[in-house]
């Protein structure tokens, strides 16, 4: 297999990083101070659309899809390292229009969506105008297990009614999210996986309320956040469902294979900047008469850092080119093994750079307390740990046992 990158995803690289150093990274803590000074912290800092004007101007924008009609045209392999790059900040993915659920969602709407769903909602978000969500998750049944969620779609004249109760709807607490792409039962009576659809749901119709935004190990994610969302008797036209009854499925596993490289090429990143702070801070600070550097046992969990990260990285970019070359199907062993892997690898780097760091690693004064709690959950979201390695399990039997 070959990662080597073409010149233009090179350049791409280059412009990137030089963005983050000379746009983004000045403007974290500007940013989280502008939250703390409005009258609530859900509402958007306007120096967030000054920076996606500057991206959008130097060409970075969209990176993420690979249909060239609508986004860069870059394959998994390509885009990785450029989603690597993003993850290293909270607010870069946003910046740059590559941030979660939107990249799904459009991604969705790009495979799956009609022209007139298209003009409608994918139009505004590849634009960065709007904001969207995903609700899927449910607080009353294990959602690990997809065929589990109960929230109802039913139909009635030439309209659909959804009925159920949804959280960690990540972005609904943004007041510029409009659109919600959301999963229910349609034929409790149909084979387990064609009893469930997806229909897209305008924030504003009647009946969906959101009730409370929950917090992630203390942290409220403002202005994203992560809703608990109720959808009272929601009425929606036929015409917004997504491909089909019974669809919904197909639609997820569609939508989850690419995400789930980017959310690992952004783990990826997180952890090359604690590692970063690691170093910074083991060279800066003197305990008994020696540098922190100069000890022994520090060399040594630097040292695993590096082959930590490196091994994560490698195993995500064999999973990404055998998505490009076989697809997301072929890639099912892939997808789940890097699922498992990058998270568990991104919470010991980010540990050891919270012990070199001592009392400052747990508090506000560097990213490292937020990275750790954002990557923990990230060893739910998309299915936890248990359900991947059941999958390759299942998958590695097969193939050796055929």
């Amino acid at each position: 297999m070959d990662f080597a990158h073409s010149p233009r995803v090179l350049a791409l690289m280059e412009k990137l990083t030089d963005f983050m150093r000379d746009e983004v990274y000045p403007a974290e803590a500007a940013f989280e101070a502008a939250l703390d000074a409005g009258p609530t912290r859900w509402q958007v800092p306007p120096l967030m659309e000054e920076l996606k004007a500057k991206a959008r101007a130097a060409g970075l924008w969209n990176l993420f899809l690979p249909d060239s009609e609508y986004g860069a045209g870059l394959t998994n392999v390509e885009y990785a390292p450029l989603c690597e790059v993003m993850g290293r900040s909270f607010i870069a993915p946003e910046v740059f229009n590559c941030n979660a659920p939107d990249t799904g969602n459009m991604e969705v709407l790009v495979r799956y969506g009609t022209e007139a769903q298209r003009r409608e909602w994918l139009e505004p978000l590849l634009r960065g105008e709007i904001r969207s969500c995903f609700a899927m998750t449910e607080p009353d049944v294990a959602s690990s297990d997809a065929t589990n969620i109960q929230a109802q779609i039913r139909a009635e004249g030439d309209s659909y009614v959804l009925s159920g109760r949804k959280w960690f709807t990540s972005g609904a607490g943004d007041p510029r999210c409009k659109i919600c792409i959301f999963m229910g039962r349609t034929d409790d009576s149909a084979p387990k996986h064609q009893q469930q659809s997806m229909i897209l749901v305008p924030m504003d119709a009647p009946g969906v309320e959101v009730t409370r935004m929950l917090h992630v190990f203390g942290y409220d994610d403002a202005p994203h956040g992560h809703a608990e969302v109720m959808f009272n008797d929601v009425r929606v036209p036929k015409h917004h469902l997504l491909l089909g009854e019974g669809r919904g499925f197909e639609i997820a596993q569609g939508r989850l294979g690419p995400g789930r490289i980017h959310h690992t090429m952004r783990t990826i990143g997180m952890a090359e900047r604690a590692l970063e702070l690691l170093c910074q801070r083991a060279a800066s600070r003197v305990a008994f008469g020696r540098r922190l550097a100069e000890m022994g046992v520090n060399q040594q969990l630097i040292a695993e850092c590096r082959i930590e990260i490196d091994q994560a990285r490698l195993l995500t970019l064999n999973a990404a080119w055998k998505m490009d070359q076989a697809g997301n199907k072929a890639a099912r062993s892939e997808i789940a093994q890097i699922k498992v892997v990058a998270p568990r690898m991104a919470l010991r780097v980010i540990d050891r750079a919270i012990q070199i760091h001592g009392g400052a690693g747990v508090s506000q004064d560097t990213f490292l307390a937020r990275a750790y709690a954002h990557i923990r959950t990230l060893r739910l979201a998309d299915g936890p740990d248990e359900v991947h390695l059941a999958q390759v399990g299942r998958l590695e039997l097969k193939r050796q046992l055929s």
